[in-house]
């Protein structure tokens, strides 16, 4: 089978939209649809129902998805494998959720990147479902979350634990919830979820929510609003005035974690990665205030 027919079925999916899908992958759309086609006949099913503007995927299609993730991986790393068989470098892929990320793994990734010149890193942001399913299949390496998978083929350790805070642009004072003013909901994992429905009852619907902490600080900077952010992240901005504690709502603390598998072949390596990791106390970043 042809590589391309994965790669062209996976975007079509990602953007639902075979237009889109033919832009992002610098084809035609008539060459994205008979790619599709070809696939179909090689399962001998339908993978996409094809509605005008609402393209979704059959339950063969929903089945084919996690199979062809894995064959694209596969390949990925295959590459990079065999590009490093000459250079003897050792090559380890890190993955974490988007806020693990801005809040925690940034500056430790630049240290190992920095103090390790014979490791190739592999890093990239997935969601949690796609993380478990290549842990177990080995497929990755280590993963930084908020809400470690739960499998007996796992290793799971603490990390670090650091407060959301919850802040604002607005200098005006709260006394409740439904006092905030242009609420934006960062996705900070199930257990967030879980205590910010028993702990914040009566909080304004959010006017945007978001998996990146980064991408609610810069809307809150320029156009005014509040979120739950991490101390690491909004404590120049609190010290420089740009933003202000809302002290009468409650902190929440959360723990960030490391899993990998328990028969990495790697393990060496993998020691000196997990010890960099738990070392790295993470920097506030450097944001320009507009």
């Amino acid at each position: 089978m042809d590589i391309e027919l994965l790669k062209t079925f996976i975007e079509v999916n990602n953007s639902r939209h075979f237009s889109k899908a033919a832009e992002n992958l610098y084809l035609t759309q008539a060459a994205v649809s008979a790619r599709i086609r070809q696939l179909e006949q090689y399962f001998g099913v339908e993978l996409f129902i094809r509605n005008r503007n609402n393209i979704q995927l059959t339950a063969a299609g929903e089945r084919l998805v996690p199979h062809a993730e894995v064959m694209m991986q596969t390949l990925r790393n295959a590459k990079q494998d065999v590009a490093l068989t000459l250079e003897q470098v050792t090559q380890i892929s890190i993955a974490g959720t988007p806020n693990t990320w801005d809040t925690y793994i940034h500056d430790a990734i630049s240290k190992i990147y920095a103090t390790q010149p014979n490791l190739s890193l592999v890093a990239e942001i997935l969601a949690r479902e796609q993380i478990t399913r290549q842990l177990l299949e080995r497929a990755l390496d280590v993963a930084i979350t908020f809400d470690p998978p739960k499998a007996e083929e796992l290793k799971i350790e603490s990390l670090h634990t650091f407060e959301l805070i919850p802040v604002t642009t607005y200098q005006e004072p709260v006394t409740v919830p439904k006092e905030v003013k242009r609420y934006i909901r960062v996705d900070w994992g199930t257990n967030f979820s879980v205590w910010h429905g028993k702990e914040l009852k009566g909080m304004a619907t959010p006017l945007m929510r978001t998996s990146t902490a980064r991408i609610a600080l810069d809307l809150m900077l320029q156009c005014g609003g509040s979120a739950y952010l991490p101390d690491v992240l909004v404590e120049s901005f609190l010290e420089q005035g740009a933003l202000y504690k809302l002290s009468t709502l409650p902190i929440f603390k959360r723990d960030v974690y490391i899993a990998y598998h328990r028969e990495n072949e790697q393990a060496e390596k993998l020691h000196d990665i997990r010890r960099m990791l738990r070392d790295e106390e993470p920097e506030a970043p450097t944001i320009i205030v507009p």
